[in-house]
């Protein structure tokens, strides 16, 4: 396997945008967003070796980076602490414990730990170049999805629990001709989207939604907002609807 290093010597350029911050803690009106590329899965990264210098075969890296994640999950599961170049994984057990249980409570299993190496935040910091690009003009975002079962941000979405949407000129509201078209849905890759039955918060920042019992274990969903409230706030509502979806997809677990 040839490996040409002088990728090494790239400088990155990233655009970013203001966005509002969503955050309950934020202290200040902004965030900065990365405008990104397209998602990638193995099989896109390894497509992209002749981009970067590396002249191995992008079926090559794509069967090693398989095989190599598998191994991975493999050895983390069985406790081996793994280091990498780019992060260090290892497994922990959450919760705290009088010392004489011998099985975990029911609700409790073991977790990943996953920290960006120190040689990953050094390249990062000398090679990638931040370029300022104004504003986002999306008119309201999906930021950020918790599942509140879980913990993970912008993966799963626990069927019969909670998940909390933060973003901005996400309140769902509207008028009677229209409120049907109105609240958060789960849209499959192919069907028809599920609507959640309950928003128990209902904030321009903040949804916090049922997870419907419809959804079908192992299934990837994106979230959508549908509202008539203005993205400017002010309680006033639009002559029709916007539309907001996330950017990523999550996967309905039980």
């Amino acid at each position: 396997m040839a490996i040409d290093f002088t990728v090494k010597d790239v400088m990155h350029k990233i655009q970013v945008k203001f966005i509002h911050a969503f955050l309950p803690e934020a202290k200040k009106a902004y965030y900065l967003k990365a405008v990104h590329q397209q998602e990638l899965d193995i099989h896109g990264i390894a497509s992209k070796a002749d981009t970067y210098n590396i002249s191995t075969s992008p079926k090559v890296i794509e069967e090693g980076l398989t095989v190599g994640l598998k191994l991975i999950e493999y050895l983390t599961a069985d406790g081996y602490k793994i280091k990498t170049s780019l992060f260090n994984l290892r497994i922990r057990v959450p919760g705290e414990y009088d010392g004489f249980e011998t099985h975990l409570p029911k609700e409790v299993s073991p977790a990943v730990r996953l920290q960006i190496s120190a040689a990953f935040r050094k390249y990062l910091k000398e090679k990638v170049q931040v370029e300022f690009d104004g504003m986002d003009m999306s008119d309201g975002q999906i930021a950020r999805v918790v599942d509140e079962a879980t913990g993970l941000i912008d993966d799963v979405a626990t069927i019969g629990n909670i998940i909390t949407i933060y973003g901005s000129g996400l309140k769902v509201d509207g008028d009677e001709e229209h409120k049907d078209q109105q609240g958060v849905f789960f849209l499959p890759k192919a069907g028809v989207p599920i609507k959640a039955k309950i928003i128990a918060v209902n904030e321009p920042k903040t949804l916090k939604v049922l997870v419907p019992a419809e959804l079908v274990e192992g299934a990837e969903y994106k979230i959508a907002v549908e509202t008539m409230s203005s993205a400017k706030g002010g309680g006033a509502l639009l002559k029709k609807p916007r539309d907001m979806r996330s950017e990523f997809m999550v996967t309905a677990v039980k």
